[in-house]
Parts: C-alpha cells; structure tokens; sequence
C-alpha cells in the first residue's frame, strides 16, 4: 500500500455513493454553480486570472463533505489529485497554484506546498471516510497527514513543533515565518490521537495564537527567532487582514467544551468590540498598536459570527449577509460565508475531538 495511484481513486469514487441526503444549502449550490468547473476545479476568478489554488480543493471537499454532496466531493478529489499531484496524492503533496503561464499553457504555476490546504484536505479524507464509512478515504487521509508531517513540520529551537506554512521556502538563518491561521485548533485536535508530531504540536499551536497577539488583534504573518521571539513579517508588517480573518472564524468555531476555547474567545475579544465600534469588522488591524482601517468586505462579517455568537453584534453582521449577498467573483468572500453563516445555520459544528458533526436530518437553517 506504498501508492494508491490513479485506479486506486477510481475505486474511491465507486465508493463514495450517489446523491445528497442533507438539507438543501443555497449558499453551497450558488458556489458550486460559480466556482467549481464540470471537472471539479474550484476557479477563483480574482484578476481575472481564473486560477486555482490547494486552498480552494480543500475547502471545496469540505463544503461538499458538510453538504453530503458525495458526487463533488468525488470529482473534487479526483481533480486535486491528477493535476496538483500528478496523479497521486501518496506520493507527493499538492502544488498550491494551479493555471494559466505566459505561454498561456494551463498546468501547476507554482509546485510548492500550502500547509493549511494539505491539513485540511487530509481533514476532508478521513472525516469522509468516517461519516461516509468509507476505508480507502481514510487510509488516503492517513498517508497524507504523514507525509504533511515529514515535508511541512519542523522542531523550532525554542518554541517545538510547529507546522511550517509550506514545503520550501518558510525557513532562513535562525529566522521561521509563521501564519497564525494555517492550523485551526480543531483539525489539530482530530489528529492528535495519529501517530507524529501532532499532540505534541497543541500547546505550541496554542502559544503562537496567542502570543502573537498581545493586543488580542490577529497578524497575517510573524516570525521566530530563537533569541528575539516573535517578531514582524517583513513582508506584510504587524498588519492583520485577509489571512487573521480566519483565526477569528477557526476559534469561535470550537466546541463549547473543547479546553481552548474560553481562553482564546477570550483573548480575540478586541476584533468583536472593533466591530461593534465601527458596525462592520476592519479590513485591517496592526497587531502591534491596535489601529484599525478600512471596512472588511461581507465575508468578514460571516467570519466573525461563531466569535460574536449571543451578542447584538452578530444580528448586525446577519443583517449584512442578507443585504449583501456574496457576488459570482468573489471567491474568498463565497469561502468565508459558506464556512462562518453555515456553522452559524447550524449547518455543521465540531466536537471536542475537532470531528465534524454536520446536519444531515433537515433540522438546519436555524440561526444560533
């Protein structure tokens, strides 16, 4: 069972059954209908560039997994595989940019890894394989979350085990860049009980939320430096933005009783009362001196609605959602929305495991 190469998927897909049996989710249909080709490529059109990263399959078999949407799920995978891995996702771990070159060839743009996008999609794997009582979708999800912990994880002199933001490319002398938002606290908890680096890796995960964020304001990106700690990305700055929004959605997302939980909700609190300040979550906000500019677009306020549960402020965002209604090209905005208004739906949850718990009886659509 070294490979499971291209005949081994097409087994999984003879598995993975037919047709959904979950409540209907428009916001899920609307994404697929904009963003997923007939192939099972997700395209972000941004600049016009229609490109497609390992972030967007990833997410894509995650929407398509809290659906029950077994058929996309399928062809997602399928995709994934034969052009970000060339075939075989045992042996190599996803490119992260997939597109169109000068030369106007389409194919792999950039054959580095994205770390969050390779967690997530071994997340998708074995929870499939779990809800869906499907072997081969787990033991693929198993032999991916190895390789992720032998190619993207490294022992930090002073700080330990910590999941590197990609492949290659992450680490210089005595110096590593970290995003705070690329391993959500519940894919964590789902596979500490695997073998590797991974229970050891929580209270090091825990330690760079939270220390990296003094004033309670997430940054993009930090770095670590055995002898000065945490410091700036010298690339993006103490600012937090498009990257941060997400730490936000992952923490308010834990399980009530996940041990996490209250202290991080806690400590994120400065986002919700920025937002309430200024009726719309900030586009921008410098870790380090807590200024706040510009309005985040409408997937932001989706993003902070497990943060904002039971408060004022999430009826607010709720309103915003409806009067704004995510557009056919904007890609990250549709992301955020299925993940914050869906949990917020009660679409899925997580448990204190980090298992998802998705609706599947009709009982859905009914806001926290």
């Amino acid at each position: 069972m070294k490979h499971l190469s291209a005949w081994m998927l097409s087994l999984l897909l003879l598995w993975s059954g037919g047709a959904s049996s979950a409540c209907e989710w428009p916001a899920w249909q609307r994404f697929k209908q904009a963003y997923i080709s007939e192939q099972g490529r997700v395209i972000d059109p941004a600049g016009g560039r229609d490109v497609t990263t390992s972030e967007g399959q990833s997410y894509g078999l995650f929407f398509a997994l809290v659906a029950d949407d077994r058929d996309t799920f399928a062809r997602l995978l399928e995709w994934t595989q034969d052009n970000l891995a060339a075939g075989d996702l045992t042996a190599r771990l996803p490119a992260w940019l997939w597109g169109q070159d000068r030369q106007r060839q389409w194919g792999v743009l950039d054959p580095n890894s994205a770390a969050d996008s390779d967690l997530w999609l071994a997340y998708d794997l074995l929870e499939a394989g779990r809800l869906w009582q499907n072997r081969r979708y787990r033991v693929l999800g198993t032999l991916l979350l190895q390789r992720i912990a032998r190619e993207e994880v490294a022992d930090i002199p002073g700080l330990g085990l910590m999941l590197l933001p990609g492949k290659q490319g992450f680490v210089g002398a005595e110096r590593w860049t970290l995003n705070p938002s690329y391993l959500p606290p519940q894919l964590l908890a789902r596979v500490a009980g695997f073998d590797g680096p991974w229970q050891a890796m929580r209270s090091n995960n825990l330690r760079l939320l939270l220390d990296t964020a003094p004033l309670g304001l997430v940054p993009d990106w930090v770095v670590w430096q055995p002898d000065s700690g945490w410091l700036p990305d010298s690339r993006t700055g103490s600012t937090g933005s498009y990257d941060a929004i997400r730490s936000y959605l992952w923490a308010g997302m834990l399980a009530e009783d996940d041990p996490e939980r209250a202290r991080l909700t806690a400590h994120l609190q400065p986002m919700a009362a920025l937002t309430v300040t200024m009726g719309v979550p900030p586009e921008r906000v410098d870790a380090l001196s807590g200024e706040a500019s510009g309005a985040g677009p409408v997937g932001f306020s989706a993003a902070l609605l497990p943060l904002l549960q039971d408060t004022p402020a999430a009826e607010v965002q709720r309103r915003r959602l409806a009067a704004q209604p995510v557009g056919e090209h904007a890609y990250y905005d549709a992301v955020l929305t299925l993940f914050g208004q869906g949990w917020d739906q009660r679409r899925y949850a997580f448990n204190q495991a980090g298992e998802l718990v998705p609706d599947w009886d009709n009982s859905c659509s009914n806001s926290r």
